[in-house]
């Protein structure tokens, strides 16, 4: 008896299961973290106030500032909380496409996801942020006295800690190429110049406008890439036979 593809409707019918119970463990987990708003807020913003210094404060300049900024906070805790969830919807879709083998990585796929995305965010965090946030707060003068304000400084962040996260899961999508046999570890490791272009240039995309956010996210990225290729290469030879 030969395997027999579904019915596109099928497919369509599966991906929106998904994605309710993924749009599900999102609303419920950032749900809960808004009753933990201030101690999000208060986390987040370190790097930034640090910066400024012992008397550094953030100035709301709109009503309804402060409300949409916590809610910025909350989505984003829930967004982390709920990536188990996220990673897991996401090998059930394309599980059945997959070997018996290869199925049974859900688990370690899972687990791996989460990781390194927790590591990504956790590396700019404490190493990254602070620099770029004294980095811009350096240009205060007798002129200039830097008054950021929460909604931008909170988007910043944001948009940092999520690029860092996205950027550390990039030896596992090497490897999903080369399970899949998309691509060969070797013509992953011939391709490492071109890698190195296309990491660089999303550095620039994701990051502000400047040389330390993008270094800083760039050089982890190409040793990311690296450790990816290797472990294709080890795997490989398994996934052929």
């Amino acid at each position: 008896m030969t395997d027999q593809p579904a019915p596109i409707t099928d497919h369509l019918a599966e991906l929106r299961s998904r994605i309710a119970w993924t749009l599900f463990a999102l609303v419920t987990c950032t749900v809960l973290a808004f009753n933990f708003k201030e101690e999000i807020f208060g986390f987040l913003l370190v790097p930034a106030v640090s910066a400024l210094g012992i008397e550094g404060r953030l100035q709301a300049i709109a009503p309804a500032e402060i409300f949409f900024t916590y809610i910025k906070c909350s989505l984003l805790a829930g967004f982390v909380l709920s990536l188990p969830v996220t990673f897991w919807q996401m090998w059930s879709f394309i599980a059945p496409g997959l070997y018996a083998n290869e199925k049974r990585a859900a688990l370690p796929f899972v687990f791996c996801s989460t990781m390194l995305f927790a590591g990504g965010a956790i590396f700019g965090y404490t190493q990254v942020f602070p620099l770029v946030f004294r980095f811009f707060s350096s240009f205060s003068n007798d002129f200039v006295e830097a008054a950021w304000t929460m909604k931008e400084v909170v988007s910043l962040t944001i948009r940092l800690f999520l690029a860092f996260g996205v950027a550390f899961e990039l030896p596992l999508l090497v490897f999903f190429l080369s399970l899949t046999g998309i691509v060969s570890a070797k013509q992953l490791l011939s391709g490492t110049p071109y890698a190195i272009l296309a990491i660089f240039i999303a550095a620039a995309i994701l990051t502000p406008p400047d040389f330390i956010s993008q270094l800083f996210l760039g050089l982890p990225m190409v040793a990311l890439y690296l450790v990816g290729v290797g472990v294709a290469w080890i795997f490989e030879p398994r996934r052929d036979r």
